[in-house]
């Protein structure tokens, strides 16, 4: 088994927790306001077994992609005093709402754990592209610089890029961008209404963890060991650029291709500058292969005191929502290329791609996922569509706007029943690109 489809079956237990966290969510809730739960159900079914616990049938199911929990008078028809259908409209709210919280608990809870053990890391944005005539051309951006700062703000994410573009929109935004260490002030004016895919400035950018470049293996008779490189050297410049990430280092190398560049390494608490003869590579082959060098990239994570670790995950964790809301934001407007969705296979494609290339602990990188995609599903979830927790919370809203008097359970069945056929679809449309996708060999990751 290859390791890519390994890495890709992690997203098998990380879902399962996530939903099954949902349904706990949703079972806890029905018990404290008096709704009886007739089913809890470990995975989808066809039922693998079932066996009665206290008055609620505990079912073990073939699909294992977390559960469901079946309350009685989910379909609106029951006037039991035990059914949903019998409790108020708060109650009834604090029910559907239930299952996202513990989404949005489990996601801060892991954030925490991750600041905790780990600390917290930053990052350098880069420039990867540059449209021809956007406004980020005219103000004379290059793929490789550095964003340092955005209307006088230092960022370190791409997302407090788009969103100060977006609300600069039509109006000049100053941008501090770096090259060769050298800052420049720039003006830019982000477009209200941009091109499709191009995003108001009309570049491409990547946010590379600030990181340390460790020298883990030097080949015999190659052009790192002529140079005198050694294993355990830190690299610390290449030529007159500093290596402060994976990109930097790339970039340097990739410009010093054909020639012979100085090279500065941390060595037994001493610096030792060598020379370098950089090959001329193809397209498609490695750089650092080529020089008989291997690398091992360490991020740099700054510790966090003990009393500062809650407030500091927590508010980690309301940045990466924050985040993930303009994400949806953008892919309903258009901003963002709808091949950005992805079903349960194209999350096992990110997963693979995402284990493989972070060069974090396992335990981080798979941390890390969960947390986006728990926020995904519990705001997901909230969402005011048919068949989802938002679009049911929707009709109590409504119900609460009538002046308590319901809309007829049929004519709701028949919109949930709807909305659920639809989304169905949808999901096997996403399933058909995220197969193909791999068929075709496409990265799912930029």
């Amino acid at each position: 088994m290859s390791e890519g489809l390994v890495n890709g079956l992690y997203i098998i237990p990380i879902l399962a927790i996530l939903i099954l966290v949902h349904e706990i969510g949703h079972f806890v809730s029905a018990k404290l306001i008096g709704a009886k739960v007739e089913e809890f159900g470990i995975g989808i079914p066809p039922r693998i077994k079932g066996w009665y616990y206290k008055d609620v049938l505990w079912s073990l199911n073939w699909i294992p992609f977390g559960g469901f929990v079946k309350v009685l008078g989910e379909d609106g028809k029951s006037g039991d005093p035990q059914s949903i259908n019998s409790k108020s409209p708060l109650q009834r709210a604090f029910f559907l709402v239930a299952g996202s919280a513990m989404n949005f608990l489990l996601a801060f809870l892991l954030m925490i754990l991750v600041v905790g053990f780990q600390g917290i890391s930053h990052a350098n944005i880069y420039i990867t592209n540059v449209v021809p005539d956007s406004p980020a051309a005219v103000a004379g951006w290059e793929p490789g610089d550095r964003i340092v700062e955005v209307a006088g703000a230092p960022v370190d994410s791409s997302t407090e890029v788009g969103d100060r573009a977006h609300e600069f929109a039509g109006n000049p935004m100053s941008v501090v961008i770096e090259r060769n260490n050298a800052t420049i002030e720039t003006t830019v004016v982000p477009r209200a209404n941009p091109p499709a895919n191009q995003g108001p400035t009309g570049v491409g950018i990547s946010p590379v963890a600030i990181s340390t470049s460790i020298v883990e293996s030097v080949a015999a008779d190659s052009a790192a060991a002529a140079a005198g490189l050694q294993v355990g050297d830190r690299i610390e410049a290449i030529g007159a650029t500093p290596v402060r990430d994976a990109y930097a280092l790339q970039m340097a190398l990739t410009h010093a291709e054909g020639s012979t560049v100085p090279v500065e390494v941390a060595r037994g608490g001493e610096r030792t500058t060598m020379h370098l003869a950089v090959p001329k590579v193809g397209a498609e082959e490695d750089l650092l292969a080529a020089m008989g060098l291997g690398l091992r990239i360490d991020p740099e994570f700054t510790r966090v005191p003990l009393g500062s670790v809650i407030p500091v995950g927590v508010s980690q964790a309301w940045e990466q929502t924050g985040q993930m809301l303009s994400g949806i934001r953008d892919l309903v407007t258009g901003r963002a290329p709808l091949d950005q969705i992805a079903g349960p296979l194209g999350m096992g494609q990110i997963t693979s791609e995402i284990v493989s290339a972070s060069p974090l602990p396992l335990w981080v990188t798979l941390s890390q996922l969960a947390i986006l995609l728990s926020l995904n599903l519990a705001v997901l979830n909230l969402l005011p569509l048919p068949a989802l927790d938002g679009g049911r919370l929707l009709f109590v809203i409504v119900e609460v706007l009538r002046g308590g008097k319901k809309l007829a359970p049929e004519r709701e069945g028949v919109v949930h029943f709807t909305g659920l056929v639809l989304l169905i679809g949808f999901m096997l449309v996403v399933f058909f690109f995220d197969a193909l996708r791999i068929h075709e060999g496409r990265s799912f990751l930029p």
